[in-house]
């Protein structure tokens, strides 16, 4: 469960909580309109603090909740959000994940973002993923094996954002899902118990 910014001070030393301060006026800063155009390569001082927040803040809850904070802050646009994904560690790709449904972005916008985690086998990843609201936008075709790569890497079923609405009266998922369970089976291997709730799903009527 992600710390709220209520609970950061807790969490924090007194260190770290005064750097916090600073990094959130940074980012503060950063949302208002700028006076003048940076220069090209100019790095903005609060993404350096969201590299830098896994070194300062202790733990790994810790530094996630103040990764997501600077970014509400920050209200970074698409490019800056892309940017921090793209050049970040496992951690700070999560922490963009998580964010995404708090940051001025066009829906579609955060979706290559979460195609980009489905394709990777980091479980904290893809649980981010498919609970954004940003999946929605993912095309029938690209949930479907969202849904599967959450069965095949262990990620419950419960993270998944809508689930129970899309997955209603999904002949093609449920098609998916027995060919899944006949492959693990035949492999001898477990069927995952939430295969059959999914399946479940498909059955109702959509």
């Amino acid at each position: 469960m992600l710390i709220t910014g209520e609970e950061l001070p807790a969490r924090l030393g007194p260190e770290a909580a005064a750097w916090l301060e600073e990094a959130l006026a940074g980012a503060s800063e950063a949302a208002r309109p700028a006076p003048h155009v940076p220069a090209r390569g100019d790095i903005p001082r609060w993404e350096l603090r969201f590299s830098a927040a896994g070194r300062v803040c202790g733990s790994p809850q810790a530094a996630e909740a103040v990764r997501v904070l600077l970014l509400r802050t920050a209200r970074p646009g698409a490019a800056a959000v892309s940017r921090g994904y793209e050049r970040g560690s496992g951690a700070e790709r999560r922490a963009v994940l998580l964010a995404l449904p708090h940051l001025p972005l066009a829906p579609h916008e955060g979706v290559s973002l979460i195609e980009d985690a489905l394709r990777t086998n980091d479980t904290r990843l893809v649980a981010a993923a498919v609970a954004s609201p940003a999946a929605a936008h993912l095309s029938a075709h690209a949930w479907r094996h969202a849904v599967l790569k959450c069965l095949f890497t262990g990620v419950p079923l419960a993270a998944v954002a809508a689930l129970a609405e899309r997955a209603r009266g999904d002949g093609e998922l449920a098609r998916m899902l027995g060919d899944f369970a006949a492959e693990r089976t035949a492999a001898g291997r477990p069927v995952p118990d939430d295969l059959d709730r999914a399946l479940a799903l498909t059955a109702k009527e959509a």
